[in-house]
């Protein structure tokens, strides 16, 4: 029995009040097929004939796959490359607001794989620390370092606004690190409910003889639970992929170094979306937060 003749059974059974769960079981078809066919003989103008009529139009040939243009893919690609090999997602969201394009964030990302070689999630089960809180800007903000050979960059970031302070410096000292707390406080935060860090020597020494001149609580994280530096964390790699990378630097080098990380600054909190502030710059949540003393 082909489809065309279980349709106007269907349609037979229906109007002689039998239940559609006993016609798809006398037909063989699923239930819900059997409820569309009626739906659609129903809404149709010319009954049973018309809607056969365009259930055999609509089954001619294979529909044609859709095909993105090759613009559109063009553009993908020029974004990720503009905006630091950014992900699907900040992609999306600059596709519209640049072009007033809509795609899903998988179509977004297969184009890129046409192009480049994406690399897979990978989790690791261990048991991680609690992830810090903050309601509104200036509430904790995280403090770290990072390696680049004989050159150490000092980051500082308010987990609220995801505002972020780097300074770089040719050794990892307490001296140095209370250099930076000068620096990144008189400048950016001013002051803090609470200041974390991790347990480097860098914060030791003069950086904790002189931290509460801007912060009411003062906190270590716990060794190995990195979750619970997890937003400075998370800016660090950002530092390395999308401005200085993993390469290895020369204490002469700073200056040049500064300049790009300057300008990389910039660009963080004037244009780079963050998926964690709704596609917003720290600047905009800043200002929605009336932060203006920085």
């Amino acid at each position: 029995m082909n489809q065309l003749t279980k349709i106007a059974l269907t349609w037979e059974l229906y109007e002689e009040d039998i239940p559609k769960t006993h016609i798809a079981e006398r037909l063989g078809v699923h239930r819900e097929t059997v409820r569309t066919w009626i739906s659609g003989i129903s809404s149709n103008t010319l009954g049973l004939t018309g809607f056969i009529e365009e259930y055999q139009k609509a089954k001619k040939g294979q529909r044609k796959k859709r095909k993105l243009d090759g613009l559109t893919k063009v553009r993908i690609w020029n974004l990720r490359e503009e905006n630091k090999d950014c992900c699907g997602q900040k992609i999306q969201e600059y596709l519209f607001r640049d072009f007033g394009l809509y795609l899903s964030v998988k179509t977004i990302y297969k184009v890129l794989g046409e192009k480049y070689k994406l690399r897979s999630k990978w989790k690791k089960n261990v048991k991680r620390g609690p992830v810090p809180k903050a309601s509104k800007p200036r509430e904790v903000v995280q403090m770290d370092t990072v390696d680049f050979g004989y050159v150490f960059a000092f980051c500082g970031i308010d987990i609220f606004a995801k505002d972020v302070t780097v300074k770089l410096y040719p050794s990892l000292t307490s001296i140095d690190g209370l250099d930076f707390l000068n620096v990144s406080m008189n400048q950016r935060f001013k002051h803090t409910d609470l200041l974390q860090v991790d347990g480097g020597s860098e914060f030791k020494g003069e950086f904790r003889r002189n931290v509460f001149r801007y912060t009411d609580r003062f906190r270590v994280a716990r060794p190995y639970k990195k979750n619970e530096q997890s937003y400075i964390e998370s800016f660090n790699r950002s530092l390395r992929k999308e401005c200085l990378g993993w390469s290895m630097y020369t204490q002469r080098e700073i200056p040049y170094l500064q300049k790009e990380v300057d300008e990389y600054m910039e660009y963080y909190h004037t244009k780079r979306a963050h998926l964690g502030l709704n596609r917003k710059t720290p600047n905009d949540i800043l200002k929605e937060y009336q932060v203006t003393d920085i």
